[in-house]
């Protein structure tokens, strides 16, 4: 189970990489009126993957690479324009992926209590 989240955290990473640094917004083009959700998601997914599997350090590489990311794509794709609004969408979506992580974990961890606490038979 462990490989294929790391195997779904590198494919949303390739996903992200592409989304951000192709000439053109890659998909239908009813996607690129959602820029700002394409964003959040592109950043949300892996940072909860990420954060799911204990490896913290790459939620910190994905803050820089939030931060760097729009003046990159100036440079790099030249049909691409920064725009700070995108930043703040990436950093909303690594919080919102953390966010969700540890909101599943303290609801399992609060589960696990009060199954423990009544026998796991459900009574209180």
């Amino acid at each position: 189970m462990r490989l294929l989240v790391w195997c779904a955290l590198l494919v949303s990473l390739v996903v992200q990489v592409v989304g951000l640094y192709s000439g053109t917004v890659p998909g239908p083009e009813s996607l690129t009126r959602l820029d700002k959700i394409n964003h959040l998601v592109g950043f949300a997914v892996p940072a909860a993957l990420a954060w799911w599997l204990g490896a913290r350090w790459i939620v910190g590489v994905l803050v820089l690479h939030a931060l760097v990311s729009e003046p990159l794509q100036g440079w790099l794709a030249s049909l691409r324009h920064p725009d700070v609004l995108d930043t703040v969408a990436d950093l909303l979506g690594l919080a919102v992926g953390v966010g969700v992580v540890e909101w599943l974990r303290r609801a399992r961890t609060r589960r696990s209590a009060m199954m423990g606490e009544d026998g796991g038979h459900g009574r209180g």
